[in-house]
């Protein structure tokens, strides 16, 4: 079963490093109903990794990856928002990507995929909600890469939107991000079957794959976490240690269903980003048309640091944007927002129900 939906992006899609696009779609999801305004729709971006499928509905009911976050009756209340959420372009889960097939020629994009920029993301938001007739949304939301999305679609759109929620995103990558995703990427491209990206689809650079997850998911979770959760017990599967066992699960499950180019893509376009690139970021904010924003941060992400969140949401303020600014303690650092809906829950419930469509 499928909800996955399809918006066709214009052709030729020109993308913001240079590049086009031929017959380009972008895959979504949605959830609710949209009101006879149009204006109760709220656009989710996502992190790096995920699909369009945030949460179950009737035509997929398998659990999202924001499940408890979104429906009748949750913080994002289906009985009043109608939620969209994109898979980004660039991505291998329905979007345009590396993974799809170029029509100009049949075969796979893989290495010859254009530099994707997360501007580029953004414009295929765009696409979506103009496909569905929304001139503007009530909400744009994004975590991790997808709050800096959220704020490129400000740059992007102004006037396009009346509220943000960014949670743990970036202005632009700080160099320790930029230095852990750089060799992230390294792993990737230093696996011998990653053949420069043209590896066939049935041998994919699955053990650089899951030595980029390893390093990945060390800093998503926090230190703090992994030696209250592990320790130093043994490992079950002929490792030294359980959190060994750990890392390779997360490792075997993200080579086998992610597409190594799109990694590459979409790892460097997060380090490329700079909302500076469209002004003063005050400025940016001042002609977005937002109307208020919650900028929500966790004190153990060592990644997106609390304290970048601090700086967003002095940004927003300087650009006279009513600006709530949440900070959450978690043991899962930079993951919190996948996984600690109870502290989530009870920041986002009473922002979203103060704010009506």
């Amino acid at each position: 079963m499928s909800a996955t939906r399809h918006a066709p992006l214009p052709g030729p899609f020109r993308l913001q490093r240079g590049g086009t696009l031929q017959d380009g779609t972008i895959a979504f999801e949605t959830w609710g109903t949209l009101d006879a305004a149009r204006s109760n729709a709220v656009l989710l971006y996502t992190g790096l990794s995920p699909s369009a499928h945030a949460a179950s509905s009737p035509d997929d009911p398998r659990p999202g990856w924001w499940e408890p976050m979104i429906g009748p009756g949750a913080p994002l209340d289906t009985r009043r928002l109608f939620v969209v959420c994109v898979n980004s372009l660039g991505s291998c889960f329905g979007s345009t990507g590396p993974a799809s097939t170029d029509p100009r020629n049949g075969r796979r994009y893989g290495k010859d995929f254009p530099e994707l920029a997360l501007e580029d993301i953004a414009r295929g938001g765009g696409e979506v909600l103009r496909h569905l007739g929304i001139g503007r949304a009530h909400a744009v939301v994004g975590a991790s890469q997808g709050g800096m999305v959220a704020l490129a679609h400000l740059a992007l759109f102004p006037g396009g939107a009346r509220h943000l929620v960014s949670i743990s995103g970036t202005m632009a990558a700080t160099p320790y991000a930029v230095a852990l995703r750089s060799i992230q990427r390294d792993a990737v491209m230093a696996d011998p079957a990653f053949r420069g990206g043209d590896y066939p689809p049935e041998d994919p650079p699955r053990a650089g794959l899951a030595l980029a997850r390893k390093v990945g998911t060390v800093t998503y979770r926090s230190a703090e976490e992994l030696g209250q959760r592990f320790g130093r017990s043994p490992s079950r599967e002929g490792r030294d240690f359980a959190v060994q066992d750990y890392l390779a699960q997360q490792a075997a499950r993200f080579a086998g269903a992610f597409d190594a180019n799109c990694y590459l893509r979409l790892s460097r376009a997060m380090d490329l980003f700079d909302l500076a690139a469209h002004g003063a970021p005050s400025e940016v904010f001042r002609r977005s048309g937002l109307e208020s924003a919650l900028v929500v941060g966790v004190e153990l992400d060592h990644l997106f640091t609390v304290q970048e969140q601090a700086v967003l949401a002095d940004a927003l303020r300087a650009g006279g944007i009513d600006t709530s600014f949440a900070r959450l303690d978690s043991l899962a650092g930079h993951d919190a927002f996948l996984v600690d809906f109870t502290a989530f829950d009870a920041t986002l419930r009473p922002w979203f129900a103060a704010r009506s469509p």
